[in-house]
Order: structure tokens, then sequence, then C-alpha cells
């Protein structure tokens, strides 16, 4: 059962082969055939823009014209090449036995002359071989005719590759006669009258007989009902066609290999299968050997990755309670610097309104010291608040959020500031909108954050000369408050909101202003952002969302 199914199965694949492979090899063929013909028709374009052989028609010197052509056609690789003046006469070419002929009436020159494009010819001399020509015009700078170049296309020397093949193999022009062929007595003739000319059989025969490599053997119509596979193919140039005929090779020959080879393949294996059988029992009692010593191995590998495990369990909960303790610490360093840099500010503040109360007790202004007083009161205040406030630095949520005034918390932001920047004698100029700007921010820890930037900026103008410090504020798609000033500007803006990061010498800051802010204006859902200024400066922008309907309820 199996015998016969190999042999109608091989039987239909190698038949199937033999026309796949036959498919193939025309598709190649009419390739080939398509390049050469693309290679050649760009010559004509080529040799026509030549400078020699536009001067040589020009002045009618021809010496060393076809020496140049020579040259040209062992690089192109064409049959021949021709040089035309314009009456037609033969001027140059690579044949010097064509030199002087008179080629006006012939088609390639009578067709190039018309036409302005290269032009492809095929005429059948008298010989019976077809000669294919590519010949364009050369025409001088004012469209004056000059000339003709002609190039030769050898064609027939891809039939002579095309012999060595087991088919019978020729190429038709539009009109369907047989221009190539591996069959010479074939040319000129159609397709049909070449066949009953001579049997396509025979034909074949003597082909592959010229190889030396090819017997039909007996032919057997059983495989696809024919002896022979008629395939075409058209070729995108001018109408042709190429045909061939295939016989089908001793497909018997090899079936009968490869099933006496299957024949002997069985019988092998049933050698085979009885030895295996007599060693089945002894391999497998080795294999179970094998896999007992290996279970051991495994159990005491698993053994020792649980007893490590266990031990990096234990150095991970010990390092997890130590970077537990690291996080307290930091936060400990982190609240203690906070509250040490904030209350420097009503600390400073406090000294100036008490140099001032001084001052003025001494010159007997009572009244206006005892404001001076009152404003301290007021920070003692402030400070109170501000230690209070503190205490939220570290968490998040929005449960001490509301609505506050843009414009009031820096106004009041100046009013705490007002003592140095009079001192500093800083020219500040605000520019704030007529209505309520509304934000949802914590109003005083707002306020600690314009005072560290309105800090920042005094000490970036305490080396200049006319100190200048811009306020803007501008809402849009959201609030923004601009503090801008005419120092030198920022040198590490990467590192800027870094903590512990400053310019400052020591013993004037920690580092910590900006960090702690641009955690504040975070918590606010907002963002603080640094830039210097095109002029020169630095530039600090709080961006918050813009609370929506403000502009409604300022206006009621």
């Amino acid at each position: 059962m199996t015998i016969s199914v190999s042999n109608s199965y091989l039987t239909q694949r190698y038949t199937e082969t033999t026309r796949n492979r036959a498919e193939i090899r025309l598709a190649i063929y009419s390739g080939n055939l398509q390049s050469e013909l693309q290679r050649h028709s760009v010559v004509p374009l080529l040799l026509a823009r030549d400078p020699v052989l536009i001067r040589s028609l020009e002045t009618s010197g021809y010496l060393e014209t076809s020496a140049r052509l020579i040259s040209y056609v062992e690089e192109i690789g064409a049959a021949s090449l021709m040089l035309l003046d314009r009456g037609g006469r033969v001027v140059a070419a690579t044949d010097r036995e064509r030199l002087g002929q008179g080629r006006r009436t012939d088609p390639f020159f009578v067709e190039a002359v018309r036409s302005a494009e290269t032009v492809f010819t095929s005429n059948e001399p008298e010989t019976g071989r077809f000669d294919f020509t590519f010949s364009r015009a050369i025409r001088a700078q004012d469209n004056r005719l000059l000339g003709v170049i002609v190039v030769e296309v050898d064609l027939a020397r891809l039939i002579d590759r095309w012999r060595g093949v087991s088919e019978a193999i020729f190429l038709t022009n539009s009109e369907g006669a047989i221009i190539l062929s591996t069959e010479p007595r074939w040319r000129g003739r159609s397709e049909d009258e070449a066949l009953a000319l001579q049997p396509v059989q025979t034909a074949i025969q003597r082909a592959w007989q010229a190889t030396g490599d090819f017997a039909f053997g007996e032919m057997r119509p059983a495989f696809f009902d024919a002896d022979m596979i008629r395939l075409e193919a058209r070729i995108p140039f001018r109408g042709w066609r190429i045909v061939s005929y295939t016989a089908y090779t001793s497909v018997r020959e090899r079936v009968n290999a490869v099933l006496s080879l299957q024949i002997m393949g069985f019988a092998l294996l049933l050698a085979g299968g009885f030895y295996v059988l007599g060693r089945r029992e002894r391999v497998q009692s080795a294999r179970l050997l094998r896999e007992s010593a290996e279970l051991r191995r495994l159990n005491a590998r698993l053994q020792r990755e649980i007893a490590e495990r266990q031990r990096v369990e234990r150095t991970l909960e010990e390092a997890e309670q130590s970077l537990a303790q690291s996080q307290k610490l930091a936060v400990l360093g982190e609240m203690s610097a906070a509250v040490s840099h904030e209350l420097n500010q009503p600390l400073a503040a406090m000294k100036t309104y008490l140099a001032g109360a001084k001052l003025l007790l001494q010159r007997k202004r009572v009244e206006e010291a005892a404001s001076s007083f009152q404003r301290i009161d007021d920070l003692i205040d402030r400070m109170a608040a501000i230690t209070r406030q503190l205490k939220s630095y570290a968490r998040k949520g929005s449960e001490a959020l509301e609505p506050v005034d843009l414009r009031d918390a820096l106004k009041g932001a100046l009013t705490m500031m007002e003592p140095q920047l009079r001192t500093t004698r800083v020219e500040i100029s605000q520019n704030l909108p007529r209505r309520r700007v509304m934000v949802m921010a914590d109003r005083l820890r707002l306020e600690q954050v314009i005072i560290n930037l309105l800090r920042n900026a005094m000490d970036a103008l305490r080396d200049v000369d006319r100190r200048e410090m811009d306020l803007l504020i501008a809402e849009g798609e959201e609030a923004v408050l601009s503090v801008r000033d005419n120092g030198k500007g920022i040198e590490d803006l990467d590192a800027l909101f870094e903590p512990f990061y400053t310019t400052k010498k020591p013993g004037e800051g920690v580092g910590l202003g900006l960090a702690i802010s641009s955690g504040i204006i975070t918590d606010f859902g907002g963002r603080l952002t640094a830039r210097n200024g095109e002029t020169g400066g630095a530039v600090f922008e709080i961006r918050l969302p813009l609370l929506s309907g403000s502009g409604v309820r300022a206006a009621q």
C-alpha cells in the first residue's frame, strides 16, 4: 500500500516539478531578453550627445571616429556601431568594410530622421538572419540634422545560450513571425508553419543531442495526457512573445530510484527495530538510574536555594528597617532646616523694626515707635503660624486649601518684606490686573514662597548699582506670578531646585528655600519654574491653576 501511494505521489510530484522548472527557465529567458534590449536602448541617446561625434559630423573629419566607435563597442557589448551623415552614407563604423556604404533607404535611417526619440528596427536580410538595431538622429543645437548613430544588437548570442537546455525556444514578433529560434529552420515562419515543417520532438532531440546530455527515452502520454509542455510569455516590447516546448524527462526512472531507496529503507528500519528492542531494556534501566541521581542532585540544590532565600529575606528585612529609620531622620532634618530658614525672614524683619523703633524713641516719636512694636507683635504671631504651617510640609492633601486672591498674597508678602526692600533701595514695578485672580492655595504658605523669591531677588541685586525688580501677575489658562530682577542671572538651572544647593556664602543660607518652595507650589497643583531673562537677570514664575469663575465673582 505504501509503495503504491509513494509511486502515485512521486510520479505526480516529479511531473509537476518538470513543468515548474520549465516555467522558471522561460521567465529567466524573458528577463534576459528584456535586460539586453533595455541596456542597448539607452546607448544611442548617450552617443548622440558625444561631442566628438557631433564635431566630426559638423567638420566632416572622420579620421579617428571609427577608432572611437570601436572603443565604445567593447564597453557596450553591442554587435556593431555605425555613424551615418545626413545623406545616409556610413562615415564611421566598427566594421570598416561598411565605410562608404549608402544606407539612406534603410529603415533604421529613415525612421530615425523622422523621430526625435530612439527608434528600434528589425529586418530580415537575404541571409534569413534577423538584424536588430537601435538608431537615433544626431542634431545640432539649432535642431539641424547632422547624422544618425546606429547600434546593432546581437540577440543571436542569447539563442546560443539556450541551445544547451532541454527545450525548443523561439521568439515571435507582433505579426507572429519567428525572429529568433533554437531551430534555425524555423526563423521567418509562423509557429504553425514551423511545427508542420518538422515535428517538435525531432527538433528538440537534435538540440539535446548537440549538447550530449539528453535522451528522450520512452515517451509516456500518461503525464498530463501530453508528451510536451507548451509555455508562452509576453515580452513588453513591440508585442513580442517567447514560446518554449519542453519534453517530460525520464520521470519513471526518477520515481523507481526513489522507490528503491524507500524499500531499502523499510528493510533497514525492520532490522534496526529488532536491534532497538534488544537494547531498549538496558537503555531504560540506565535512564532510570540517571534520573534517580539527577533527582537527588536537584533536591540538594533546592535545599541550598531555600536556605539562601531565607538568608536574603532576613537581610532585606533588616535593610528595610534601616531605610525606614534613615527616612525618619531625613524628615526630621528637613523640618528642622525648614523651620530655621523660614523663621529667619520674620526675625530679620523684627531686627529692622526694633532698630527703627529705637531710633524713633531717641527722637521722641513715640506713636511711630508704637506702630513698629505693633508690627513686631504681628511678626511674632506670624512666626507662630509658620511653625504650625511647617507641620504640613511633609504631607500631601488639600484640606487646608481655600480660594486665595493672588494679588492679596503678593501684597502680604510685600508688607512682610517692606523694611528690607526700603533698606536695600530696590525699585519695584508692579503690573497687576484690576480684577481678582483666584487660585486654590494656603495663603500663608503661598506668601512664604513669594517672600523667598523676593529675598532671592534682593540677594541677586546686592552687587548691582541700579536695583530693579518687576512683579507681574497674568492670567490665561492658568495664573502666573513672575518675579524678575536685573541681576547676573542663574548659572546652573538644572540644580537650582535641588536641596542644599546654594550660591550664598556659608552662614547666609542652607539651600533649602527653592526646594521647599517648589514642593509647596506642587502641593497646590502648580509648578515653580526659573529661567534667565532675555536682557539679563533671573525670572521666577509661580504657575497655579486658575479657579474657574473667579472673574465673574469679582465683577459681581
